[in-house]
């Protein structure tokens, strides 16, 4: 495929050649002074907010703080039940609007070196069935700006009056539940918190949504990724997002700012084998922010809150804390989205890890009905992290409905396996990502999910308890038993709707709407809506 050509091969560019300019170019945009802002970030303009995902960090004049509510965040169990369940802290409620139970109080992020911060205006309480969430809009849709009718409006302004006004359009199809009908496709179902709000928030998106990528840094490090193998998507988004319709040429009109650098790129091309030295790799991501911040004034005003970066690799995490502001206010893109590692939900995106052998979804998709899955439950795995080899322990060649496997026979198809299986087990190995999940959903095998502190890709949208099958690690030896409970009816529900999302999962060229490009992208546009920048010179 022609889409295809824009990724990394094999080239190998010294690594000379690619760090120094870098450095050079940072250090001569560094003279033209230090750092200092005139700007306060707030987050009080919430549509929705997660409980125990307000972090706070400690306070020094290059760090930010975040203050806000802790909310209870609860989710509704499978249709009709009228129970519900504890979520917290591991699953992500955004685009969900069940509706909520909002506090007045406000989270704000501030810098020592700002001025004072502004307070929140307006603040509503509103409640209805569903998960408990949070929204920051005012009642009578008027914006979340004032200015004086004298006072002209600043670009920064104009942008957060437009994202005013689609939470304020996201909230009306939230409350009243009024749908546009769509030639592509129109959510429904229990797969979604909220099927009605997702949609319009996904069609302000398409609407106004502007990302800006800076044009800073060579290949291969930036502009570049893997569209192959286990961290396909970094590359596969970077290319798309380069050429996208969202993105935007002119800073002023951006709503976020994309940091084009790959983590896989980086390790393959920075790190040392086996010298357990990440400093060089952390250099290069705190050298381009730095590089960024200096040139452009758009870093500093929000301390990066309205920047993003993306990394399917293990190490992203790791290497965002490079720069603290990054880890801290930005908006982190990350497979490993481990709440036990700093994954923060209420800034934070977890996307799919997707195996693509050969950087497209040949063979992958489809699989037989529900009916003709003559095994039980299927997995197949290296025995690494703490919870594979309990479940290696209990039900390794154990019992004939439980395929459970160190390692399949030559003779034997992973992927026919996952076709004969009802259920297919995702389980953590040392990091909590796992192609596992999006390949279960190609292949019509309702996911089985053994993980600890993990957030499900797109779980601000999709409710994971109504298209897979949850099990703690206590519970693994009770594995048959509970997946033997699930009636043959649930099953089929299950299957059902895993088949009806698994459009969010799929990777196409190019992007269709509501694909995984488009569904990574939804989830930074409501952490966009999550946050408020704040022009205090225009507003003074």
């Amino acid at each position: 495929m022609g889409e295809r050509a824009f990724c990394s091969s094999s080239s190998s560019l010294g690594l000379v050649g690619i760090i120094i300019p870098l450095i050079v170019v940072s250090g001569l945009v560094g003279l033209t002074g230090t750092r200092t802002s005139n700007w306060v970030f707030t987050s009080n303009h919430y549509p929705w907010v997660w409980s125990s995902v307000i972090q706070s960090s400690s306070s020094n004049s290059n760090s930010a703080i975040f203050v806000g509510t802790n909310n209870t965040l609860r989710g509704s169990e499978e249709e009709g039940s009228g129970a519900h369940t504890d979520l917290n802290p591991r699953l992500v409620v955004a685009d969900n609007h069940g509706e909520e139970d909002l506090s007045s109080n406000e989270s704000v992020l501030n810098r020592s070196s700002s001025p004072p911060v502004v307070k929140n205006e307006e603040s509503l309480n509103t409640s209805i069935n569903g998960p408990r969430i949070v929204a920051s809009m005012n009642e009578s849709h008027t914006l979340p700006m004032r200015a004086s009718s004298k006072r002209k409006l600043s670009k920064l302004m104009k942008l957060e009056v437009s994202l005013g006004q689609a939470r304020a359009a996201i909230k009306e199809a939230r409350i009243n539940g009024n749908q546009t009908q769509d030639p592509d496709y129109v959510p429904a179902g229990p797969m979604y918190w909220n099927a009605n709000a997702f949609q319009r928030s996904y069609l302000e998106m398409e609407k106004q949504f502007k990302v800006f990528v800076y044009e800073e840094g060579e290949h291969p490090i930036f502009h570049n990724g893997p569209c192959r193998s286990i961290y396909a998507m970094e590359g596969n988004f970077i290319y798309h997002m380069e050429v996208s319709k969202f993105r935007t040429k002119d800073p002023e009109k951006a709503h976020v700012f994309f940091l084009p650098f790959s983590v896989t790129t980086i390790v393959r091309f920075v790190y040392e084998r086996e010298s357990h030295n990440w400093a060089p790799l952390k250099q290069t991501v705190k050298d381009y922010v730095d590089l960024v911040g200096r040139k452009y004034p758009y870093w500093n005003r929000s301390l990066g809150a309205d920047h993003f970066m993306l990394a399917c690799h293990d190490w992203g995490p790791e290497l965002s804390s490079a720069v603290p502001d990054l880890y801290k206010n930005s908006i982190r893109a990350l497979c490993n989205a481990n709440t036990s590692e700093g994954f923060n939900p209420a800034k934070d995106v977890s996307f799919p890890e997707i195996l693509l052998h050969d950087g497209t979804m040949n063979h992958l998709l489809g699989g037989p009905s529900p009916s003709k899955r003559s095994v039980l439950v299927f997995f197949a795995g290296g025995v690494h992290g703490p919870i594979r080899p309990i479940l290696l322990e209990h039900w390794e060649n154990k019992d004939e409905d439980v395929q459970v496997h160190k390692y399949l026979p030559k003779s034997v198809s992973y992927y026919g396996m996952m076709r004969k299986s009802k259920y297919c087990i995702c389980a953590s190995g040392y990091e909590v990502a796992s192609p596992r999940m999006v390949e279960a959903l190609y292949m019509g095998c309702v996911p089985v999910l053994i993980k600890d502190h993990y957030v499900p890709p797109f779980s601000d949208v999709l409710n994971w308890k109504s298209f897979s099958v949850e099990v703690t690690v206590k519970d693994i030896p009770n594995l048959k038993k509970i997946l033997t409970g699930i009636s043959t009816r649930q099953y089929i529900r299950l299957n059902r709707r895993g088949l009806q999302v698994r459009r969010h999962f799929e990777v196409n060229f190019p992007p269709k709407r509501f694909d995984v490009f488009h569904m990574i992208l939804h989830s930074v546009w409501l952490r966009r809506l999550n946050v408020h920048v704040r022009d205090f010179e225009a507003a003074s």
